[in-house]
Formats: structure tokens, C-alpha cells, sequence
């Protein structure tokens, strides 16, 4: 049997969902391959979405007409913005969500989302032609055609289970591993590696004593994910907060010799910034207690999730260390952690597109391309189901054949979904990727309120984003536009305003200045300030439902405006190296003037343009300075 399509996408976890519906939407008839249509986005580990820059992406896949966003909305049981004491470049939307929920709408709307068929199988071998992906066979013996295929396989691919010294084959608790399928792609010369990940003990809360607990109560306010939305309907729950002690870690201490990542059973990388209980310990081994979470499931269930106490420690290991925190002295549980390794590809491989550079319409997203969370899965299938679909419509416009096609790619100033595939393909992974503010050279320009100002227009003009949200986006930025123009043109007087100062605290004026200008002092609000100018209370009452996130866009654009315009130069100057293209330029093998390891590394990454060559590590400035002439000759 033989089903032909534009597009297919292997696995349905959360990249594969996304690229899924990217490229459905763009018009391309798409199928979904997964194992499983009941745990479709199943969030294997936590049941949260977003976090420290994370939720800056969930935001942008929103503003591209992705669907992580509204899902989240949807099915949050708890919000909160994180780092709210510090700018707004780092403030991140963070949301429990109900596991079991999250699944079914995610089913809900990829079973209303036009061209797009799901098949539930598995992917058995990738069929490749004259370079060229052409199709999937299944285990069932069922083949798959179309123009472009992408991988989002997850921690499938050849997954192995570890609690202990026991080891079991699977993708995830009780799901089978995928064999033979790496290894169908690594024989055209795709190179894979082996990736470690783990997830923590899930507990009954019904065993727990929250009276030694401390209660974490979430957000009531405007902020959502999506710029679509004003409203949660779930109920919201609290977390808790709960510590490790000296008892906990003599028993973890104990078990280190059955522990798979210190006797040798694991020798895959691990994550650095998620680490297991017991890699604490080791690294951290003055550290009295270590901080741990109790996060609620979902609304109607008693499992819980315990955020920082990820571990593969033998099962009574990990029930007896648990024992010892007081909040969890009768602990009962569902299941112990465990780690699992699994296969990932090398992304240096890939193009900004991600698609492949070896085999021609192959696309990878996900943890498969070296990545760990969500959110890093979710923002890498948007633009790989963005770029599948353009690369189907370039090969249609020549009757089938594989033509060279203009691929949607986010530059490192356009979103944090830019600076991550960047990062993948010049950089490479040494462990799982996870995304910080910190990698982000341009944090102010790249904040959570203004992914739609980046990022929607673009959407709109590839297909992605339906009318009713631009038209919204649009709305908006002339609103936002009203406020700010406003604020920067009306001067105000001492004795109008002076009084209102004295009663939020800051220091009264001396002479006459623009409202712009008492804005930007940290203590001061639009709606304070609106108080006493009529005409700035005129214009917020004038605002649709969404009054407060519009007032916040318009208020830190106003603050931080200086900053924003300091960066917005900087990255201005980048774009000129970025515009230098220099693939296929040079034999970099041959250039003596570079240093060796510059030759080497420009010859494994084959950077696309001299902004890309400069952030590859081992490549100075003054081989930078060598291309930059030689290019002049």
C-alpha cells in the first residue's frame, strides 16, 4: 500500500505536532506518523510549559500561528510571570498544565486542522532516491511518499530505560523504542550520537503531609500565552515547595554505586542545567539541602510531579531518600524516575532551515536535533514544517523535481527560535541544548510581549496566520502606537502634576516635561500617570478587553527605549555580516592564513554567511579579518 503526500511528519510529540500543523496550514497536504494518537504532545517529563526564556518561545510559536500557546491557555491549572524583580527582557510566562487535557486538545486541533491526516504506525526506514528523501516505510509495511520529510522521533529512537542496574528498552515509561530507523538515515553519512535525559518520581498526593509544605500560588492576571487569548478556564491550583535535608542525601550517597550515570552503565551526555538529584550531590557536595517542587498533574488526578528530584537510583534507593522529607514521610508512588538514553543527529549538518545538508528534503526538529524541553521541540517543528512546506511548493513549480527554494529562517535579532537553530547548526551540541536569556545577545529586543510585533506580520505573508489574528495584531500596534505618541508629545506642568508624584512616591518636578520622561522613571505607571492627564485616561479608556497588555507593551517601550535603540544599532551592524554570504566561496582547507583550527572548523560547519563563520567557536576575529579581505580580492 503506498499513500502519497506533500509532507510527513515522523512522531508526535510537540515538534512534530507544530510542524504538522505549520505545514498543513501553508497548504501542503501533510500526515503525521505516530505511534500513538492517544498521547499526541504527551509531556513526558513535567506537565509545564514555558519558563526562563522558554516561555519567550512559546510566545513567538504563537505569534507565528502555532499552537503551543493556545493549548497551554486552555489547559492551565497555574500561571505565573518568572522574574518579575528583575527587566522585562528576562520576564518569562510559565503555566502547569492538566496532562491528560493538553493531550486532547492538542487531538482536537490536529483533527480540525485542514490537509492534515494522521496515521498511526511506525517509521521503519527512510527512503532515499538519488539523494533525495522520498518517503517512509512503516513497520507495518505500509509506504508513505511525499516531497519532504520531516523527523521529530523524540527520545525513540533506539531508547533504553534506566532505573538502577535494570534496564528496559522504550521510548518512554511503557512505550517501545524505534529500532533500525536511525540507522537507515545514518548510511548516506548523517553522523548520530547517543543523549541522556531523566524525569523524577511521580507521587500520590494523598500520601502527602502539605502541612510541611510550603503553599506556591500561582498569577491572577492579564498575562496568557497566546496573543489571542483573555481568559483560563480551568480551575488553579497551588504548587509547594519542599527541601532536601543531610538524612536525604546519606541515602542517595548510598546508592551511587547502582546509579547507571556513575558505574558506567550510561556513557551518553547528559543535561547540565536539568541535572539528576544525585549529580547535585556529586557536584554540589557541601550543599545541606537542595530545593525541590510538588506540582499538581492535572485537575482531577492525585499524581503529582516532584521538579528537581529527577533520578535512575534503584526504585528503593529513591522511596527511602524520599521518606526522609518530612512532607513526604508516607510517600506512596506511581512510578520511580528513570533516565533513558536515545539517538540525536548531528545539527551541524543541518541548515538554517533544518533541513538536511546531506540529504535534500529532509528536515529534523526536536530532541533529535540535540535539543531537551518543549519549547526548544515545539519552535524548531514550526520553522522545519514552515520550510518543508516551501520546499514542496518550490519542487511542484518544476513538476517534482528538487529545486533550490527561499527558506523562512529567524535571525538572532528576530527570536529566540533564531538564536537556538543558529546556536544548533554553527555551534553544535555537547549536551542537551536548553535556551537561557543568557544565550540571547539582544534580550531586550527579544521579550515576551512583543513576539507578535517581531514575528506576525511574517506569519501573515507565508500563510501561517489567519486574518482575525493580524487584523488583532495590527489593532493592537496602533494602539500601542497612540499611547506611546501621546506620551512623547504632551508636555505636562509642575503644578498639574506635582501633587500625583508626591502620591506615588518619586520626587516632584522643578520644571515642565514630557509624560514620556516621568514614565521612564522606575517608580512611575501609564495608569498612575493617567490619574491626572484626562487625555492619556481618555485613550485607555478607549482600550478593547486587553487594556493591561497593551498599557505594559506601550509602558516598556516607553522605559526602556534608550536600550532598545542602543541594541536595535548593534544588531544593525551584525546584519552586515550576516548579509556577506560566503558558502561556497572558499576551500577553506587551502587557506593558509587562517589558523588550523579555524580551517577545520570552517570546513565541518560550512557557515552560509560571514556572521554565522564569526560565532562559530575556534574562529577568531582576525580569521574574520582574513575572509573579509580575501573576499575584497
Amino acid at each position: 500500500m503506498i499513500l502519497k503526500y506533500d509532507v510527513i511528519v515522523i512522531g508526535g510529540g510537540h515538534a512534530g505536532c507544530e510542524a504538522a500543523t505549520a505545514a498543513a496550514n501553508m497548504g501542503a497536504h501533510t500526515c503525521l506518523v505516530t505511534m500513538d494518537m492517544n498521547k499526541l504532545a504527551q509531556m513526558s517529563c513535567n506537565p509545564a510549559v514555558g519558563g526562563i526564556a522558554k516561555g519567550q518561545i512559546v510566545r513567538e510559536i504563537d505569534a507565528l500561528g502555532g499552537q503551543m500557546g493556545l493549548v497551554t491557555d486552555a489547559t492551565a491549572i497555574q500561571f505565573r510571570m518568572l522574574n518579575r524583580g528583575k527587566g522585562p527582557a528576562v520576564w518569562s510566562p510559565r503555566a502547569q498544565c492538566d496532562r491528560e487535557k493538553f493531550i486532547w486538545k492538542w487531538r482536537e486541533t490536529l483533527d480540525n486542522t485542514d490537509n492534515l491526516d494522521i496515521w498511526q504506525d511506525q517509521a521503519d526506514e527512510l527512503i532515499v532516491e538519488e539523494g533525495a528523501a522520498v518517503g517512509v516505510r512503516t513497520v507495518w509495511g505500509v509506504e508513505l511518499k511525499a516531497k519532504a520529510i520531516i523527523v521529530t522521533a523524540g527520545t525513540f529512537l533506539n531508547g533504553l530505560m534506566h532505573v538502577g542496574r535494570k534496564k528496559v528498552a522504550g521510548g518512554r515509561c511503557a512505550e517501545p523504542a524505534v529500532y533500525n530507523f536511525t540507522e537507515s538515515i545514518t548510511q548516506h553519512g548523517i553522523r548520530s550520537f547517543r543523549m541522556k535525559t531523566g524525569t523524577p518520581v511521580r507521587i500520590d498526593k494523598r500520601s502527602v503531609h502539605f502541612e510541611d509544605c510550603e503553599e506556591q500560588p500561582g498569577e491572577v492576571g492579564h498575562h496568557m500565552f497566546s496573543y489571542m487569548n483573555i481568559e483560563r478556564p480551568l480551575e488553579q491550583l497551588p504548587c509547594w515547595t519542599l527541601s532536601t535535608n543531610a538524612h536525604v542525601h546519606e541515602i542517595l550517597r548510598s546508592g551511587l554505586a547502582d546509579s547507571p550515570l556513575y558505574n558506567g552503565q550510561i556513557q551518553s551526555i547528559g543535561p547540565r542545567y536539568c541535572p539528576s538529584i544525585e549529580t547535585k550531590l556529586v557536584t554540589f557536595p557541601d550543599r545541606e539541602q537542595h530545593p525541590l517542587f510538588l506540582e499538581p498533574e492535572g485537575e482531577n488526578t492525585n499524581e503529582m510531579y516532584l521538579n528537581g528530584f529527577s533520578s535512575s537510583m534503584p526504585v528503593e534507593i529513591q522511596l527511602k531518600a524520599l521518606r526522609q522529607i518530612p512532607a513526604l514521610r508516607d510517600a506512596k508512588i506511581y512510578r520511580p524516575g528513570y533516565a533513558i538514553e536515545y539517538d540525536f543527529f548531528d545539527p551541524t549538518q543541518l541548515r538554517h532551515s533544518l533541513e538536511s545538508k546531506i540529504i535534500k528534503g529532509l528536515f529534523f526538529a526536536g530532541q533529535v536535533n540535540g535539543t531537551t524541553g518543549y519549547e526548544e521541540a515545539g519552535g524548531q517543528g514550526t520553522i522545519a514544517g514552515v520550510n518543508a512546506a516551501l520546499f514542496c511548493g518550490a519542487a511542484a513549480a518544476e513538476v517534482g523535481k528538487k529545486t533550490a527554494y527561499s527558506p523562512f529562517v529567524l535571525q538572532r535579532d528576530e527570536a529566540y527560535i533564531g538564536v537556538l537553530i543558529d546556536d544548533l547548526v554553527t555551534k553544535g551540541v555537547d549536551e542537551p541544548y536548553r535556551m537561557f536569556t543568557s544565550r540571547a545577545e539582544y534580550r531586550i529586543l527579544l521579550r515576551q510581549d512583543n513576539a507578535d510585533e517581531r514575528l506576525t506580520e511574517k506569519a501573515y505573508n507565508l500563510g501561517l496566520v489567519r486574518r482575525n489574528r493580524y487584523d488583532w495584531w495590527k489593532e493592537k500596534k496602533e494602539m500601542i502606537g497612540r499611547i506611546v505618541d501621546f506620551c512623547d508629545k504632551t508636555p505636562v506642568k509642575p503644578r498639574d502634576i506635582n501633587d500625583a508624584l508626591l502620591r506615588i512616591g518619586t520626587t516632584p518636578l522643578q520644571f515642565g516635561c514630557k509624560i514620556s520622561d516621568l514614565i521612564s522613571r522606575p517608580q512611575v505607571t501609564i495608569l498612575q500617570l493617567a490619574e491626572a492627564v484626562p487625555g492619556l485616561q481618555n485613550i485607555i479608556t478607549s482600550l478593547p478587553n486587553r487594556k493591561k497588555e497593551i498599557i505594559e507593551s506601550a509602558e516598556i517601550k516607553i522605559k526602556y527605549k534608550g536600550y532598545i535603540e542602543r541594541e536595535k544599532i548593534v544588531a544593525d551592524k551584525m546584519h552586515r555580516l550576516e548579509n556577506i554570504r560566503i558558502r561556497g566561496h572558499f576551500d577553506y582547507n587551502s587557506l593558509h592564513e587562517l589558523s588550523t583550527e579555524a580551517r577545520q572548523k570552517l570546513t565541518h560547519i560550512d557557515p552560509e554567511t560571514l556572521a554565522q563563520a564569526s560565532r562559530i567557536p575556534g574562529v577568531s576575529p582576525s580569521d574574520i579579518n582574513v575572509l573579509l579581505v580575501l573576499l575584497g580580492r
